[in-house]
């Protein structure tokens, strides 16, 4: 029988936990958010991310920029948050506008405040082994396999996808807790093959079911962090979700699996930058 991880439910656990722990606190936590431009998918994630700070009670700052705001301007206000003893974490939405680098906004925050982990001096701690603030989306990933009891000990785990946010953070993780792994991508010769043998299944390379229900070994688990529309619209991940569920022991839906636990994991890490801070 076929688990279905709700990734819902575990978020809210972790955001009621976080909750109680802010009530407790003598610092409140303060997350700014930074937004260029009018992307209508980074408007819903901002939003979905203002509301979960007020639930927990973290105080979240909006910074809504216009499409046409220069790299020196955006950086400006970076260092402002940066000196800010009010804010414990910077988020800047991405993707940014054409005209400014990604790489040099997100070196511009200082690692103490980078909650979403992608700095490099965050991610050279993270490879190392040494505490530091993991990128939301694997250490959510993480939690899940977690707190659904999933051994991860020995395993082969196949990570599809080798992003800087997802694919390689994804990848030292599972390292660090003594799975074997293996990363793939759209360009993997026999993609099948490597998939076929893996008891752990992390699929984030973008592209709609490019995982095929057949190709799951009996009994694995399968997280799919792809988030995409298919040819009628429909929300779908990268794995074929009914094919899938056929044979893997545990799997995460699209929506419903790993989405809520990333704005958790962004959560968790703004409470501990807070409490960083004293």
């Amino acid at each position: 029988m076929t688990n279905i991880i709700d990734g819902k439910a575990i978020a809210k656990e972790i955001r009621e936990g976080l909750e109680k722990e802010v009530s407790t606190m003598t610092t409140t936590p303060g997350l700014a958010v930074v937004i260029v431009g009018d992307d209508p998918a980074s408007a819903v994630y901002v939003r979905n991310k203002e509301k979960a700070c007020e639930n927990v009670g973290i105080i979240s700052t909006k910074h809504a920029l216009s499409a046409k705001t220069t790299e020196a301007e955006l950086l400006s206000l970076i260092e402002k948050l940066n000196q800010d003893n009010k804010i414990h974490g910077i988020l800047v939405q991405l993707p940014l506008p054409k005209q400014i680098n990604e790489d040099k906004i997100i070196e511009a925050i200082t690692p103490k405040k980078d909650v979403d982990g992608f700095h490099p001096f965050n991610v050279g701690r993270l490879v190392t082994g040494r505490p530091t603030f993991k990128s939301c989306t694997p250490y959510g990933i993480m939690e899940l396999l977690k707190k659904t009891g999933i051994d991860i000990k020995g395993k082969d785990a196949v990570v599809v996808g080798r992003s800087n946010i997802v694919g390689k953070p994804m990848a030292i993780m599972l390292l660090a807790e003594h799975a074997t792994v293996t990363i793939c991508h759209s360009r993997t010769n026999d993609l099948e093959s490597k998939v076929k043998g893996a008891d752990i299944v992390i699929a984030a390379v973008g592209i709609t079911e490019i995982i095929k229900g057949d190709w799951i070994k009996e009994g694995a688990v399968v997280i799919d962090v792809g988030m995409n529309r298919n040819a009628e619209g429909k929300l779908c991940g990268d794995v074929d979700f009914e094919g899938a569920k056929q044979r893997a022991s545990f799997i995460t839906p699209v929506p419903g699996g790993v989405g809520p636990m990333t704005i958790a994991m962004l959560l968790a890490n703004t409470v501990e930058s807070a409490k960083n801070s004293k």
